[in-house]
């Protein structure tokens, strides 16, 4: 899925005629989908799989060959007849990186071609001197690639996640006032000229929704909305027919922003930097029902996972009222959206586990119309691998291009 901003064209402005170039690269894309899938495959299997004769198979294989994106690595053997020529995606023909930031820290990776992470760095903030963006990515760049023994130039690609959302029209950061040092007017432009590669930059949920999206609780879903909660932030992301809805400046999905039954009512929120859902359900109220319900915590994780460990009659009546506070929020999105799925991720919501899911389920089956699967999110490291996931995709689309 790339990143950036969606452009809607008419079906005739995109139909191209099915020329045999067109034809062959079709082929080629979806053979190299096949590497990516099996990893190893001879000519006949890749003639099985695509459906191509065998002669057609092995033209495709030797244009991707000679364009640097597939190699032979032997030959097979224990099988009846000769034995046949094996090959596989190239990992070397490009690398990408991604970068996950976070107030105080930002951790980047390098990956090849295959997906497999060769280098990794980490770049933590000091009290000495105040942060700079642009240092801090450039560094974790570095020392990320560094470690995967290349130089940062060789990257063809590198995407960054953030909280909040940069405004496609100015390039600005919008709705994360907490990660200092990026609130500088055309940050976007300057990040891009000082790391010198295709770079863009997501809202950490969105990507977070794109790595549940391809590996995790939302691979059958073309509709689904992803709520996130942990120590770092409240928030969600909305995919609609297998793409992320982003909105008009970046903004869709600021679920702490909505205003929401039994809340005060805020106003100006974006001078507040606070909503009525945030008041309702954020990391201050869920330490106040851990107070009154009697499950105390120095954090909203602890009290969650302590309700959902317990089974005290306190516990249960906390994990009750949270549930239905974040299901008021949820309703609401579902009577605008009808999603297949909700997804819970984030610290808080792991913690609450299959206690806290069920009753949010329940508790959305008793507000919506119509009550979507309630899933939890299944993946340990979900915003890493949701920008890699998007960084691969762009990487792959430029080494494909450049070997045509």
């Amino acid at each position: 899925m790339p990143i950036g901003r969606v452009t809607r064209t008419s079906p005739a402005a995109t139909q191209q005629p099915a020329t045999p170039s067109l034809l062959r690269a079709i082929n080629d894309r979806a053979a190299l989908a096949l590497f990516l899938e099996h990893g190893q495959l001879t000519r006949t299997q890749v003639s099985s799989l695509t459906g191509l004769s065998k002669p057609t198979a092995g033209q495709l294989l030797v244009r991707l060959v000679e364009a640097g994106l597939v190699r032979s690595v032997g030959t097979s053997s224990g099988g009846p007849g000769p034995a046949a020529q094996v090959y596989e995606l190239d990992p070397t023909a490009a690398y990408a990186a991604a970068l996950d930031v976070r107030p105080g820290r930002l951790v980047a990776v390098v990956s090849d071609l295959r997906g497999t992470v060769v280098g990794e760095a980490e770049v933590r903030a000091t009290r000495k001197q105040p942060a700079d963006a642009v240092e801090d990515v450039t560094a974790g760049l570095a020392g990320a690639s560094a470690a995967a023994g290349m130089d940062p130039a060789g990257l063809a690609s590198v995407v960054i996640s953030t909280p909040g959302s940069f405004d496609p029209e100015t390039g600005d950061l919008r709705y994360a006032r907490h990660l200092t040092g990026w609130q500088e007017p055309g940050l976007l432009g300057r990040l891009r000229r000082e790391v010198g590669v295709q770079l863009d930059v997501e809202n950490d949920v969105n990507l977070i929704a794109l790595a549940e999206q391809r590996d995790g609780a939302a691979v059958d879903a073309s509709d689904f909305c992803l709520m996130w909660h942990d120590d770092d932030g409240f928030g969600a992301a909305i995919v609609v027919d297998g793409r992320l809805h982003r909105g008009a400046t970046g903004g869709a999905g600021e679920l702490g922003y909505l205003p929401v039954p039994g809340a005060p009512v805020v106003r100006h929120v974006i001078r507040a930097n606070s909503g009525g859902f945030v008041k309702l359900a954020g990391l201050p109220a869920i330490l106040e029902l851990g107070e009154e319900f009697g499950v105390p915590g120095r954090s909203a994780v602890t009290v969650v996972r302590r309700a959902a460990s317990s089974a005290a009659e306190g516990a249960g009546e906390l994990l009750d009222e949270l549930a239905e506070r974040y299901a008021l929020g949820l309703a609401a999105v579902v009577a605008v959206l009808d999603p297949q799925a909700v997804v819970l991720s984030g610290s808080v919501l792991q913690a609450g586990g299959e206690p806290l899911r069920s009753r949010v389920e329940r508790q959305l089956g008793e507000l919506a119309m119509t009550v979507p699967a309630v899933r939890l999110g299944a993946l340990r490291t979900p915003i890493l691998a949701g920008a890699l996931h998007a960084a691969l995709d762009t990487a792959r689309d430029a080494a494909f291009a450049a070997a045509r």
